[in-house]
């Protein structure tokens, strides 16, 4: 049954009700502030609309792809034609079909990437700082053995062992990018459990997990938020000069890196642009709109906005 409004008001329910209301009230007021403010930075606007799209494009490929992206054909680096809307490569595949799946790797590598490490950072880096002691001693030790290591190497080494494909490509990027979300996550927890809040809930007996996790985290959301912004681009820019070299995404699958390669060759430089200056505009594209992302969600998140 529903209540009256003389029992909202009157009732036993109402200093509950009424807190609810205000909770409400505040995070729909908090979140509508926060897109004002990233509204107000029209370069972040048009990355994320830019970013959306490009995954619109990953989903949607197959849809989108006028042929099949493997598909090797006798018409050898054509030039743009209306079969052939970006011409082929040299062993006849279509250019804006490779291009269009394409976005599915660099995407699907940037995004998987971050989750992983940023999840195992931040795991990292808030139980270190907040149990502190020889346990944030041992780890912060540990997080600055693998910052020394020298990343392209090793990276290199690790992959010519377990062989270049898309799932080594992830984990060796996450593997060696963890370190830094830890220290930034150390940092926030340091600060924040020193808070009045934090005291109070071990006070209360609060469980560790719900005081890591529901009152110390969220207020540490933020700075995490961004590195994962600038993390994804960073994860596309990786794999995309791992291809180039050959380190990475192996054809005939599709990666904007394994794309330029073909532009090793002074000839295609000068003749052929069509195979190399698409794959490098769309790496430029994703990586610009993902970082103006960034920039917005810096300036929308910081709270002396």
């Amino acid at each position: 049954m529903a209540l009256s409004e003389y029992q909202l008001k009157e009732g036993p329910l109402q200093p509950v009700i009424t807190a609810y209301i205000a909770d409400e009230q505040a995070a729909d007021s908090a979140l509508r502030q926060f897109w004002l403010r990233f509204t107000r930075h029209k370069l972040a606007v048009a990355g994320l609309f830019v970013t959306l799209l490009l995954i619109a494009v990953a989903v949607s490929a197959p849809l989108l792809s006028p042929h099949d992206p493997k598909e090797v054909t006798a018409i050898f680096s054509a030039k743009p034609s209306a079969v052939h809307w970006l011409g082929t490569d040299q062993v006849g595949r279509d250019v804006v079909s490779r291009l269009i799946y394409a976005t599915r790797v660099s995407l699907l590598v940037g995004f998987v990437t971050v989750s992983l490490y940023v999840t195992f950072g931040t795991l990292v880096g808030i139980v270190s700082a907040y149990f502190g002691g020889w346990l944030d001693m041992a780890v912060m030790r540990i997080t600055d053995m693998f910052m020394a290591f020298p990343f392209l190497m090793v990276t290199l080494v690790i992959i010519s062992v377990l062989g270049s494909n898309m799932t080594t490509i992830i984990l060796v990027l996450a593997l060696f990018s963890w370190p830094g979300v830890a220290r930034l996550v150390r940092g926030s927890v340091l600060s924040i459990k020193q808070l009045d809040y934090v005291k109070a809930g071990v006070a209360l007996g609060l469980s560790t997990p719900r005081i890591l996790f529901q009152h110390i985290l969220p207020n540490a959301i933020g700075p995490i938020i961004v590195n994962a912004t600038f993390g994804i681009a960073s994860a596309i820019m990786s794999e995309a000069g791992l291809s180039f070299l050959g380190m990475g995404v192996k054809p005939p699958t599709a990666s904007w890196g394994n794309m330029l390669t073909d532009a090793q060759s002074l000839t295609v430089l000068t003749d052929q642009p069509w195979l190399w200056v698409p794959p490098g505009a769309m790496i430029l594209l994703t990586v610009l709109a993902i970082n103006f992302v960034g920039d917005g969600l810096r300036d929308a998140l910081d709270a002396r906005q």
